[in-house]
């Protein structure tokens, strides 16, 4: 039986990695002139969670000072992105789970302003039962508090539920709440997320494989 679906938002209801890494570069810059490859990003920025991340690009700053460059990367990260195409499929899941009576929510080390900005920026505001926001919650992805409080949220049981994960801390997280781990190919290489513990990679919601392990879900329900 399948109840409840759970997603991470950056780079798995939208693929918004490059914008993330072009306000990243532009922050780095007016500081103090650092330059951020590729690489760097997506090995040690993409999928974490602000507190922990800019205390480590930050070691020199207090804390006040860390949030006043975190709140501005994210303002940078907002202005650049005005409006945000959902990953191809995605509708077409939510519908199904709308007709289903599926619970849905969204799980996500994004900001809150960042979390409603792209939620509102694709025109899914109002499509989730909850935006849980890891900065809200006592420990961050990759930890699994995140998404064991959104099945306590959508009153569902870890085997009942898909999780929708990018990124590396994310996809540890759902696994570790023991919920089957869908990886979404964006930001992360298959293997890497495989390596993670994804049950699953796809390249975006289309995936016939996907529809096959719902179909398979609902037959067992």
């Amino acid at each position: 039986m399948l109840t409840a679906l759970l997603f991470d938002l950056d780079g798995t209801l939208t693929d918004t990695d490059t914008l993330h890494l072009q306000a990243f570069r532009q922050l780095l810059h007016e500081h103090d002139g650092r330059q951020l490859t590729q690489e760097q990003f997506d090995t040690q920025v993409s999928g974490r969670s602000n507190g922990l991340l800019f205390a480590e690009l930050f070691p020199a700053l207090d804390a006040a000072q860390c949030l006043a460059l975190a709140e501005r990367k994210e303002a940078l990260f907002r202005q650049l992105s005005p409006h945000l195409e959902p990953m191809p499929g995605l509708l077409r899941l939510l519908d199904h789970a709308q007709r289903q009576g599926i619970g849905m929510c969204v799980v996500t080390n994004a900001p809150r302003l960042n979390a409603e900005h792209m939620l509102g920026a694709m025109g899914l505001g109002e499509r989730f039962e909850h935006v849980l926001v890891a900065d809200e919650l006592a420990r961050p992805k990759p930890d699994p508090l995140p998404y064991l409080t959104g099945l306590q949220c959508l009153a569902a049981q870890a085997g009942q539920a898909l999780a929708f994960e990018d990124s590396l801390p994310g996809v540890k997280a759902a696994v570790a709440a023991g919920i089957f781990t869908v990886g979404l190919a964006t930001t992360q290489p298959e293997q890497r997320l495989l390596e993670a513990g994804a049950q699953l990679v796809i390249a975006d919601y289309d995936d016939p494989r996907l529809w096959a392990l719902i179909a398979s879900l609902h037959a067992n329900g």
